[in-house]
Order: C-alpha cells, then structure tokens, then sequence
C-alpha cells in the first residue's frame, strides 16, 4: 500500500512530540488494515474518511482519503474537533 502525506499533514506532524507520533503511527497502521474503518463524510467533503482515536488520552481526527485502484492511502490532516471540518473544507477547496 503506498501512502501519501499533504504538506499540511507533514507539517501537522513535525510538531508533535515521540509519544504523539506513536499514538499516531498506531491509528495509521489500523488504518492500513482496514482503509475503510473510518467515518465517511458527505457534501463538500465526499470521498473523505475521519478516524477518531486516543492521542494521548485526548480525542484526535485523522482525514485521509483510500483509493482502492491504486491501492493510495493519502494522509490529509490531523487535528482535534475544533474547526478541523471547516479548515479541512477550505483545504479542499
């Protein structure tokens, strides 16, 4: 499975901490087992997967999108709630 991270996501990440990025790396590996666990959205956001787990006992989203043809798992952003949907819409756009 190839994965793909957006220059948001990357920057995202650099500024966590050992403990976060392995919270992180956690989710990322139950994604790739199963791509489509995730929530799909619908409206602006279509084709858009949020998965929500622990990051250090703080609730955190993780937007990315599957394409099952190319097998491309693509990492979008991360983020708690607060205005993660609106930001990720004006990302999208």
């Amino acid at each position: 499975m190839q994965i793909l991270q957006t220059p948001t996501f990357q920057k995202t990440v650099k500024k966590l901490r050992a403990n976060q990025k392995k919270d992180l790396d956690e989710a990322i590996q139950y994604i790739m087992k199963n791509p489509i666990i995730g929530e799909t959205k619908v409206g602006d956001l279509a084709g858009v997967y949020v998965y929500k787990f622990q990051m250090v006992k703080q609730l955190t989203l993780l937007a990315y999108t599957y394409h099952e043809q190319t097998i491309t798992l693509t990492l979008l952003a991360l983020g708690s709630h607060e205005n993660f949907y609106r930001d990720l819409k004006k990302r999208s756009l």
